[in-house]
Parts: structure tokens; C-alpha cells; sequence
């Protein structure tokens, strides 16, 4: 601690200096003064923790020293030394706070004794004072919280005293970039302070293990804007920015309407998942207008996974895509928390490998199992990340399959047709999948094959019943089913058209063969 001296006597000055040894005591000398102007001049800028004063001392005197003293701030301790013992002088001291007053000469043991007492009533002091202020600040915090989360009354708050008097606010919520990571967050929060040279134009506090920002007034949101624009939204590669995710809330005029700023940051927070590659800012813009309600069996009741097959069969790949980013969409519209989303695509993903597996049975389609498909979607951090998933097991499905390596499309289109026979099949439905117009398309088709569509396909459907009929536990109407067609009459004169008598005819034959 900090000592000073003052008396107008040199050779007073001089003995106190050698009487104690003050750094044994934990004090250093700081300054001497040699009367009350000089000492006055000297304590307010040095701010000594105590103060040797003689009462009697030129220009001003002790009495008047410690008066002007105070009136300027000063908080430091005064020990008054006098060679008088005027109890009126004390009882004068004692109004200024000063609570030692020793006589001249001045005992050794009574002045450590003084000196000490002084260090431990500041000790004191500072001690109570961090405490007073840790309990202020977690009152404040608990308030800020309040405020947060609209749980204040506000006939109770004196929003000058919290110097969260302003004309505009905004929340800003940040948190890591990458979200599985253990490193200590960024503090955006004092990036923020310095850039606006103004310790009260914003409040910071942690929630939930989110560092929340109270941004307060036009300069405090313009900078923030500011600094968004021109190095958070596309921050530097490996820079501290580049390792901060950000959403914020609308700006909103009045103290008591913060929490709605809050909660549109809260709610980007949550749909940070919807976010793509690199984005690193989400703002209260990009809340959608409405969150129409889809359930998951909504989406399951939407074919999703019949038309991923399909396109995966026929190779359209521009079509595939069209649908990966209608399902981005109604996602992202949809009223689902993000479990239920990767709940959902998982469930997407499992059907479109059974209907590929299903349809190519005897193919080694190159899917994950139905356990490591889950854990996978599970894994993801990102809406992006699940789709790009889906879209590499798509093309390694294609692949496996053989459509995008033939020569034509009408290869396709036959390869397909093989693979699909059972299925309600349409010229039409056909054409879109590989992105042609009918008409054209059965043009094509009778010139490459000589035949009409549907009498191409009434052969391979006949064809693959014949080999069905080689199993005698199947009825021929099971058979029928099998072979796609859904009535059993039409299925006979079909038959008897192409192979010339009835199915049941064509088994018998197959048994005495046998």
C-alpha cells in the first residue's frame, strides 16, 4: 500500500521515513509534502492509501487539507500527528472520518499500531466493496435474465438505473462455429466494446451456454452492422471470426419489448441446422414469413423416397436434385425440431434402399446398413451435410446399377422397364423420369424396338410370368399380380395372345417336361 507523508518540520519527515521498517508493514513511501497546499496537490494525484498528516501546517492546515481532500474524492486513510493535544481538534477529525490521532513525539509501537489498523480497515473495505459488487452484478444478471425471457415487472424497474436506458436494442446470440468443439468461445462481446468506445452501449451476459449481447442504440447496432457485413459474414479463413456463429433479433424501441428480440435469435440458434456451407450469421430476416404444420408422416405420405428411386433408376440426375431441394424446402417450412428432421430423412433414406434392394435383388447395391444410415443422419451438424450424404449414395447407386454408362437413353429406359415390369407403368410416367415428352418418346421408342410401348412391356411382363410359372406354389392369380397386372381375366388373354394358350395350360406343359 501506498504511505504518504506531510508535515512542515524536514526532520520530522526524515524520522518518520527510518522510524519502521514499511515494507516489512507492506507499505512503500510515495511522497512527502511540506505543507498543506503541496500535500493537497500531491494526495489527489498520487491517491496514497494513508496519509501521516500534522494538523498544524502552513498555507493549509491538516484539518483543511483533509476536508478539500474529501470534497474531491479522495477516499484514502488519515492518521493526524500534532504536538498538541486539543480534544476540539479531534472532535473536528472525527467529522472527516479520520480515526487515529496521535501526539508528538511520536511513539513507535503507536504509530505501527496505527498504521496497521489502517491497512486492515481498508483490507476491510476492499473486501466488502468486491462483494457488494459481485452481489450487484448477479443481481443485475438475474434482472438482465428476467428482461430476457419477459418475466419482469416492469412497474418495478427503473430502466435509468440499469442504464439500460435507449432508443433502440437488439439482441445478438453467439456461440463456436463448429458446435462439437471444447474450446473456449471467442469473446465477440469485448470486439464489440472496443468498437464502440462506449463500455455502456451494450450488456453481455451467458444463458444456457450461450453468450447473449444487449446491443443499446443507433451507433452500437450500426457498428455491429458494420462489422457483420465487412468481416463476420464471410469471415478469414482460420481468424478468431471464422470461429464464431452469430444469429441476432429484429431491433425493438422499448426496453420491455427485448425479449421478442431474444427470442428470434433464439429461434435462429435452433435452426442453425438449415444453415449452408460456411455461413457463419443468421438474422432475424431469415426467419420464415410462416411455419405451416407438416408432421414427419406427412412427409413419408409424400412419395419422397418412390421418386428418389425412380430417378435413381433412370440416372436423371437433374431431376434428383429437384427433389433433394424440395425436400430442403419443406423441411425448412415445416413446423419439426431438428431430431425429428434427421428422424425423418433417416427413415427416407432406409425406404429408397429397400426399393432399390427390392427391385434389384439379385444386384449388390453399395448401401450402408439401416443402423449405420441412422448413427450417419445422427452425426451431421447440418441440413447440407445429410444431403450431400444422400447425394453420394445416390450416384454410387447409379453406378452400381449400370444406367449412367449406357450408350443411349433408350437403354435406360429398357433397363428401367426390366427392373420395373410389376410396377403400374405409363408411357407418361416413363417420360418424366428421363426427362422427355411422351409423344416424342413413343416415336423413339417404336422406332428403337419396333414395337409400341405397351406392347414392349406386355412382353417382358409375360416373359418374367412364364419363369413364375415354373414355381408351382404360386396361384396363377398371385402370378398375375407378380407379373403387373392387376386383373387376373386380362392377365389370361394376354398370355394366350404372346405364347398361344392359357397360363394354366403352359404349367401343365412345363410338368410333363418335367
Amino acid at each position: 500500500m501506498k504511505l504518504f507523508i506531510s508535515d512542515d518540520e524536514i526532520d520530522v519527515r526524515e524520522g518518520i521515513r527510518y522510524l519502521l521498517n514499511w515494507s516489512e508493514l507492506g507499505f512503500h513511501i510515495c511522497g512527502e509534502g511540506k505543507n498543506g497546499l503541496d500535500t493537497l496537490e500531491q494526495i489527489t494525484r498520487l491517491m496514497p492509501d494513508v496519509v501521516l498528516l500534522d494538523i498544524r501546517m502552513p498555507k493549509l492546515s491538516g484539518l483543511e487539507v483533509i476536508k478539500k481532500a474529501r470534497e474531491q474524492g479522495f477516499i484514502g486513510k488519515f492518521i493526524l500527528l500534532s504536538g498538541y493535544s486539543d480534544f476540539s481538534y479531534a472532535q473536528e477529525a472525527i467529522r472527516y472520518g479520520v480515526t487515529c490521532y496521535l501526539t508528538k513525539p511520536i511513539d513507535e509501537e503507536e504509530l505501527q499500531k496505527a498504521v496497521l489498523e489502517a491497512k486492515e480497515s481498508i483490507l476491510n473495505e476492499q473486501i466488502m466493496q468486491k462483494k457488494l459488487l459481485q452481489y450487484r452484478d448477479k443481481a443485475r444478471d438475474s434482472i438482465l435474465h428476467d428482461i430476457l425471457f419477459n418475466k419482469t415487472n416492469d412497474s418495478f424497474l427503473d430502466y435509468h438505473d440499469m442504464m439500460l436506458e435507449s432508443y433502440v436494442y437488439q439482441v445478438v446470440l453467439y456461440a463456436n462455429y463448429n458446435q462439437d468443439s471444447y474450446q473456449a468461445t471467442w469473446d465477440f462481446a469485448e470486439i464489440l466494446r472496443l468498437a464502440n468506445k462506449n463500455h455502456n452501449s451494450l450488456e453481455y451476459l451467458k444463458q444456457d451456454h450461450l453468450n447473449v449481447i444487449i446491443l443499446k442504440g443507433n451507433f452500437a447496432l450500426n457498428r455491429f452492422q458494420e462489422l457483420m457485413e465487412h468481416y463476420i459474414s464471410q469471415p478469414q479463413k482460420g481468424s478468431p471470426l471464422d470461429s464464431l456463429f452469430l444469429t441476432y433479433g429484429r431491433p425493438v424501441y422499448l426496453a420491455e419489448h427485448i425479449h421478442s428480440s431474444f427470442e428470434d435469435a433464439q429461434l435462429l440458434m435452433k435452426r442453425r441446422f438449415f444453415c449452408h456451407f460456411n455461413q457463419h450469421v443468421l438474422g432475424y430476416m431469415d426467419l420464415p414469413k410462416e411455419f405451416p404444420t407438416i408432421n414427419a408422416n406427412a412427409f413419408m405420405e409424400n412419395t419422397y423416397p418412390e421418386q428418389m428411386g425412380n430417378y435413381i433408376q433412370s440416372a436423371n440426375r437433374q431431376m434428383l436434385q429437384e427433389v433433394l431441394e424440395k425436400l430442403k424446402k419443406d423441411l425448412y417450412y415445416a413446423d419439426l425440431e431438428v431430431p425429428i428432421v434427421k428422424h425423418t430423412l433417416a427413415d427416407i433414406m432406409i425406404q429408397v434402399k429397400s426399393i432399390l434392394t427390392h427391385t434389384y435383388g439379385g444386384m449388390e447395391i453399395p448401401f450402408p446398413n439401416n443402423a449405420a444410415i441412422i448413427s450417419t443422419i445422427e452425426e451431421k451438424y447440418y441440413l447440407y451435410e445429410i444431403l450431400d450424404f444422400f447425394t453420394l449414395q445416390f450416384e454410387m447407386c447409379m453406378n452400381a446399377i449400370g444406367s449412367p454408362t449406357r450408350e443411349s437413353v433408350m437403354d435406360g429406359i429398357l433397363h428401367y422397364i426390366q427392373y420395373n415390369y410389376q410396377e403400374n407403368l405409363k408411357l407418361g410416367t416413363i417420360a418424366e423420369l428421363f426427362g422427355y415428352n411422351s409423344s416424342y418418346l413413343g416415336k423413339v421408342f417404336h422406332k428403337t424396338t419396333g414395337k409400341s410401348f405397351n406392347a414392349y412391356l406386355d412382353e417382358v411382363r409375360i416373359e418374367n410370368s412364364k419363369k413364375l410359372l415354373l414355381n408351382e406354389e404360386n396361384k396363377v392369380y398371385e402370378i398375375a399380380l407378380l407379373a403387373g397386372y392387376t386383373d387376373v381375366n386380362y392377365f389370361h388373354k394376354k398370355f394366350k395372345k404372346y405364347v398361344g394358350i392359357s397360363p394354366a395350360e403352359f404349367r401343365r406343359g412345363l410338368s410333363k417336361e418335367g
